[in-house]
């Protein structure tokens, strides 16, 4: 059984991760297109995959808990891992997303969070909360032409022995004011997992952080480590990880980056709970 003293975070590509703490194992935002194949975004929308992932969907551990789904599309949860997960897997996500993927799909453990609400995953001792984070797809009314998106925000906890660690997953979102909530609401945030690549669709339109809202992202959610993913994937991608990487040493930020090549990991400490002991 691995120790209370670290999380895992494996990058396998796009924003898919494997996060590892203890016996628990948990998938976020499962995409295994390979290079070539095109994924759907809706409204006749697709975009080209360039990049690889880390290794195909057949390789996934066996062990999966849970899979933390920020929002339905082809970019996130595509076709091969529709047919490859077992539709009695947990999935975390937006009411939205669980209704689809319950209804068309038949995973019946699909739970749908609104913003602020949580749920626990337990074994033994030890318990994953997720928590529902705010997040914004597009600007202004453009949002209602893409699917709900959410943000997350994992602690790993102890029964009666507090948080281990917190991680926030950013989803596909903008730079925008509920961002700057969440960081009013958890100022101890340890890792962010965050969602770059500035994705512009038809007509200049942007629909996730870009470089320099990426490098904001660091000054208004001061974590411990960030670590960047969602950026070199897919032809809609228009902001580039070395661009993130510029703007970050521009500011003197890069103290507070973690870059990850597919299929690494960082072991990330965890820190004394409230009310326990070091790990």
């Amino acid at each position: 059984m691995r120790g209370r003293d670290s999380v895992a975070v494996t990058f396998v590509g796009t924003a898919t991760t494997l996060l590892r703490w203890r016996s628990f194992t948990l998938l976020t935002d499962p995409n295994f297109l390979h290079a070539g194949q095109l994924a759907y975004l809706g409204h006749g929308l697709a975009s080209k995959r360039v990049r690889e992932p880390a290794f195909p969907v057949e390789e996934l551990p066996s062990d999966i808990d849970a899979v933390l789904l920020s929002h339905l599309h082809g970019d996130h949860w595509d076709r091969v891992t529709r047919r490859a997960l077992d539709r009695g897997v947990p999935i975390v996500t937006t009411p939205h997303a669980a209704r689809r993927l319950q209804g068309w799909h038949g995973f019946r453990r699909a739970t749908g969070l609104r913003v602020w609400e949580s749920q626990d995953l337990l074994k033994h001792d030890d318990f994953v909360r997720v928590t529902a984070l705010p997040g914004r797809h597009a600007p202004g009314p453009a949002r209602f032409l893409l699917p709900p998106v959410m943000g997350s925000l994992v602690e790993f906890c102890s029964v009666g022995g507090g948080v281990w660690l917190r991680l926030y997953i950013t989803g596909d979102t903008l730079l925008f004011d509920g961002v700057r909530e969440i960081a009013r609401r958890h100022p101890d945030i340890d890792v962010v997992i965050a969602h770059l690549g500035g994705t512009t669709l038809p007509g200049g339109l942007l629909v996730t952080m870009d470089a320099r809202q990426g490098a904001d992202l660091l000054e208004v959610v001061p974590a411990r480590t960030t670590i960047p993913v969602h950026t070199d994937d897919y032809a809609v991608f228009k902001s580039s990880l070395e661009d993130f990487a510029a703007e970050v040493r521009r500011r003197g930020l890069q103290d507070q980056v973690t870059y990850l090549e597919r299929g690494e990991t960082v072991e990330v400490q965890c820190r004394a709970p409230s009310g326990g002991s070091p790990p």
